[in-house]
């Protein structure tokens, strides 16, 4: 039974009056019957209605059942066509099977039952024809959108990636090592980038991958720490399904995947000198082995290698291959610290702030001038990871619209700046009295806290334990008051 809401329509094709009454009476019952007692006129209900099959007579006197379906097949091949005859062994029938594309042929005298079986597969058949065509046209549109969707990723990652969007001052010291990797990048040359860990080594290696000829082909990164020796082979070279405990399926490794690309090995001095015999026949052959095959693979990859440590001291202490590093160092980038570019501290404050404000959807004005000159005094031993957790918590705890010193970690905040000529002191009385000594300490401190309770002084004073009285005493002693810092930026008019 056909169990679609809309009843499937039928076209009944005889030119015998009797006949077509017959078969509209039978089919009735589950179908939309249209009759014809003409081929013109069957062509004429086709061209204004859709229809399932059609159930068409061979013997008619303008022309053969055959012919009417061939021409129906050619202007609606999807729907289904049967013939109905008594003749059984005609020529023209059998030949119009594979013409016309003829379903079925029905003789007569037919059984209604046999012919309601019929009629409902042709008619299923039907709606499967269109139900695939859709399911064609949506996977040939998605695949489309797919690939418009990755096109623009690409473009996306492409524009984030190049080197004059790194986020830096006019200044900063890192112009020179960009313009450096803006020359390198498009050669086929293994770059090992250097520098303490947070400082943004991997965004530099994507750099390079996405300012090279490569920028089509993948970018793969894996961290090569602290991993055993068993599991970076898998990861790195892939394995067969069975050749070690876990191996369920066969793996295909990143030098595999990143075929045509680049890959991104971080931290690889922490690599075993074993794995550095493998890792350098890798570079040598360009080739790989899965673990537990016999079969070499041909693979072209860049490599890009990364480390915090001093590669050519590993070397010198036989830590690491001499070889090994002549092969990933063919261009060494070094990138500084964060507290050796400071100036670069507001610029990727105000940067990573856009980025957390959309991830947390919570809107600010900005930092105060306070904030960002605390920060920019504080050395980040986390480098540019460190700044960016911090800022994030800063939007997290923030009640205000602007971002005050007040919300900095203690350890930040106690890198409070001071002005130029109290450094001085600072630095000129290190052999002075214990009392001198005292007193700058204790200087400090009253900044520190001042900033942390916004220049407060009675929430100062309780957490110093001083009376109000005893707070303004030693303010007025060493001058200290509230820096137009510590207020919000003023807007242009």
């Amino acid at each position: 039974m056909i169990t679609s809401n809309k009843r499937p329509t039928v076209l009944c094709v005889d030119d015998e009056i009797r006949s077509l009454e017959t078969l509209e009476r039978t089919l009735d019952e589950e179908f939309d019957v249209l009759t014809a007692s003409s081929t013109d006129e069957a062509l004429n209900l086709l061209q204004h209605n859709q229809v399932h099959a059609i159930l068409c007579d061979q013997r008619m006197p303008d022309k053969t059942g055959v012919e009417l379906l061939t021409e129906a097949r050619e202007r609606w091949p999807q729907t289904a066509r049967l013939i109905l005859s008594g003749y059984t062994d005609s020529e023209d029938i059998i030949k119009g099977l594979n013409e016309a594309g003829i379903l079925q042929y029905i003789t007569k005298p037919w059984h209604p039952d046999n012919l309601l079986l019929i009629m409902r597969g042709a008619c299923r058949l039907f709606e499967l024809q269109n139900e695939n065509e859709l399911l064609a046209m949506e996977m040939r549109l998605t695949e489309g959108q797919a690939e418009q969707q990755l096109s623009e990723k690409k473009e996306r990652l492409q524009q984030a990636f190049q080197l004059d969007e790194i986020q830096r001052h006019e200044k900063s010291p890192l112009n020179e090592l960009c313009n450096q990797a803006g020359k390198i990048a498009p050669y086929d040359v293994s770059v090992l980038v250097t520098g303490p860990s947070g400082a943004g080594k991997e965004l530099f290696a994507r750099a390079l991958h996405y300012n090279s000829l490569r920028v089509d082909k993948p970018f793969v990164v894996e961290n090569c720490g602290a991993m055993p020796d068993e599991l970076l082979a898998s990861e790195l070279f892939g394995h067969k399904k069975g050749s070690f405990t876990g191996a369920i399926t066969d793996h295909v490794g990143l030098f595999e995947q990143a075929d045509g690309g680049t890959i991104f090995l971080d931290e690889i001095g922490e690599i075993t000198p074993a794995f550095q015999v493998k890792l350098l026949r890798v570079l040598q052959e360009r080739e790989v082995r899965r673990i537990g095959e016999h079969q070499r693979r041909k693979v072209n990859v860049r490599i890009i290698a990364s480390t915090n440590r001093d590669l050519e001291e590993e070397v010198r202490a036989g830590r690491f291959r001499q070889d090994l590093y002549f092969r990933l160092a063919e261009v060494t980038l070094e990138l500084p610290s964060l507290d050796r570019r400071s100036v670069d501290i507001p610029v990727l404050a105000n940067s990573f702030l856009d980025k957390a404000m959309q991830d947390f959807d919570k809107p600010v004005k900005g930092f105060t001038d306070e904030a960002l000159a605390c920060m920019s005094k504080y050395y980040w031993p986390g480098n540019v990871r460190e700044l960016q957790n911090e800022v994030r918590r800063m939007l997290v705890l923030a009640e205000d619209e602007w971002l005050t010193a007040d919300l900095l970690s203690p350890r930040v905040l106690r890198a409070a700046p001071m002005e130029e000529a109290e450094e001085t002191e600072l630095l000129a009385q290190l052999d002075g009295t214990l009392k001198d000594r005292v007193e700058i300490l204790e200087k400090r401190i009253l900044r520190e806290t001042l900033i942390r309770h916004r220049w407060n002084k009675s929430s100062a004073s309780k957490e110093l334990g001083l009376s109000r009285v005893g707070l303004r005493s030693k303010l007025e002693r060493y001058e200290l008051e509230q820096s137009s810092l510590s207020h919000p930026p003023e807007q242009p008019q």
